[in-house]
């Protein structure tokens, strides 16, 4: 991930009014974010508890996403869509986004299951468990990095193109 500014990462969201933007929380730890061990910058507002955001980078650019809760939580432990880490100790629940452009004033939106503190960056770099004798652990974990770095970007796609 590269690092970013609080006007970079206002500049950055294509599916929120002028207004949302100017209403955003940005996450009071940002000058100390290790942006190394991040594949994507996520956080939820501390004003408005049912928002969050997320800032990926596609072709080089950041591109930040407003997210809204679904107000029910799901009834059976869901799996992360994007860390698809099985063995997760925190909440994962469904956040939807409108959609960039004319089919998100339409009302068109796309949801997926994230980690609901967006702790995927630090799942994914844990060492996995050996699974058999020879088990490359490391390579494990730099796959799972690339997938996640995959998925956070095709979600980000999706709100940008409406494909999905």
């Amino acid at each position: 991930m590269i690092p970013l500014n609080d006007s970079q990462i206002r500049a950055s969201f294509v599916n929120a009014s002028r207004k949302e933007v100017s209403d955003v929380s940005l996450p009071a730890e940002l000058e100390t974010i290790d942006f190394e061990v991040r594949d994507f910058l996520g956080w939820r507002d501390k004003k408005l508890p049912r928002r969050a955001y997320v800032v990926t980078v596609v072709d080089g650019a950041p591109v930040g996403i407003l997210l809204r809760q679904a107000d029910a939580m799901p009834r059976t432990r869901p799996q992360c869509a994007w860390c698809q880490d099985v063995t997760l100790s925190n909440d994962v629940v469904f956040y939807s986004a409108k959609r960039a452009g004319q089919a998100g004033k339409n009302g068109d939106t796309v949801g997926t299951l994230v980690c609901a503190e967006f702790q995927c960056s630090a799942n994914v770099r844990k060492l996995p468990p050996l699974a058999y004798v020879g088990f490359d652990a490391e390579a494990a974990r730099q796959e799972r990095i690339a997938t996640l770095q995959q998925r956070a970007v095709a979600f980000t796609s999706s709100v940008l193109n409406g494909v999905g």
